[in-house]
């Protein structure tokens, strides 16, 4: 560098570096905010919301009142006929009694879904405790009732007879109930996987394409009770509206208190590239996380529907299965990415 006291700083640049634009950091995008999920989060939360007592009591008091005006109209109404036309009368008589019938065969549908799932519970609870305490008897036991909880399902046929074979040669509780889980449940939990991949597109789907408001909410909330509806009945646990409303509760409200809804800043990077789809466009970058959060929900709806805990087999990685489920879904978006 040369300088002149008077004159202008003359600055040799031979030695210098010289920065190019390329090299430069990238600018921040700090108006679009990561995708967070809020779909999801809010589904999870409406669904897992315990309802008041007053609430509870204002809801049964108009259920007990609509029963008893709709029961005096019906009887004034076929009374009414009656008198005026025998006929009419009992004709709409035997149409109020069939109405009537079809309401118990639904009631009694109801019933015996909370059935399925209260034993699916028992058994559950029974596998855990016959684990814990080593007890084989326990473990034979419930061998025996999975088994015969699946003995109608043809897909299980292999794993039942394997069993039937080798059960005797088993000496401890973890072994059997190990050999009834990768034999029998194993064909079971990868219908349940697919279940998982295809709600997981649906709900990551709709998110990225659908520009209506209130259409990725809307979509996560019937892909999951769908899903988890379907799960149940892999597991033997067909549930009716009811049984299905109170599942889908007992699973959100299991991830809500454990904070499985809650994106971690790992989410977007570990899955389907969620990373460079969230570059290339918010709405792509939202619909992997409602996608790998809906998949959180499958795998707890696993866990929950399952006779059996994870134990000799891995519980699923919910990474796998949003890739699984997005492979090529979203393959241009992230190639221009």
């Amino acid at each position: 560098m040369s300088t002149c006291k008077d004159g202008p700083v003359l600055i040799d640049l031979d030695d210098a570096e010289v920065a190019e634009p390329a090299a430069a950091p990238p600018v921040p995008d700090l108006a679009a905010p990561a995708p967070t999920g809020q779909a999801m989060q809010t589904m999870a939360a409406l669904a897992a919301r315990k309802p008041s007592r007053l609430a509870r009591w204002f809801w049964s008091a108009l259920v007990a009142l609509m029963g008893f005006v709709a029961s005096v109209t019906a009887y004034d109404f076929v009374m009414g006929l009656l008198e005026r036309n025998p006929v009419l009368g009992l004709t709409a008589l035997i149409l109020i009694g069939f109405f009537c019938v079809i309401l118990l065969a639904i009631a009694v549908k109801e019933l015996a879904a909370f059935g399925r799932l209260k034993k699916l519970d028992t058994i559950h609870a029974d596998a855990q405790e016959a684990m814990a305490s080593d007890d084989l008897k326990a473990a034979r036991k419930v061998t025996g009732e999975i088994v015969a909880l699946y003995k109608a399902r043809p897909e299980t046929e292999w794993g039942r007879a394997r069993i039937a074979e080798r059960q005797g040669d088993v000496f401890d509780a973890d072994g059997l109930l190990g050999l009834v889980e990768t034999d029998l449940l194993d064909p079971l939990d990868k219908a349940a996987r697919r279940e998982i991949e295809a709600a997981a597109r649906q709900v990551a789907t709709v998110t990225a394409i659908v520009p209506l408001a209130l259409a990725d909410l809307i979509a996560a909330l019937t892909a999951n009770l769908r899903m988890i509806r379907r799960i149940a009945e892999i597991y033997g646990g067909r549930s009716g509206a009811l049984g299905n409303w109170r599942l889908t509760r007992s699973v959100l409200t299991h991830l809500v208190a454990t904070g499985a809804v809650a994106v971690g800043d790992d989410l977007i990077g570990s899955v389907a590239g969620g990373g460079v789809l969230a570059k290339v466009s918010r709405r792509f970058g939202e619909g992997v996380v409602n996608g790998a959060l809906t998949a959180r929900v499958g795998v707890a709806a696993m866990e929950v529907c399952r006779p059996l805990p994870f134990r000799a087999m891995r519980r699923p990685s919910v990474t796998n299965l949003v890739k699984r489920a997005l492979t090529g879904l979203f393959g241009s978006a992230e190639k221009e990415g």
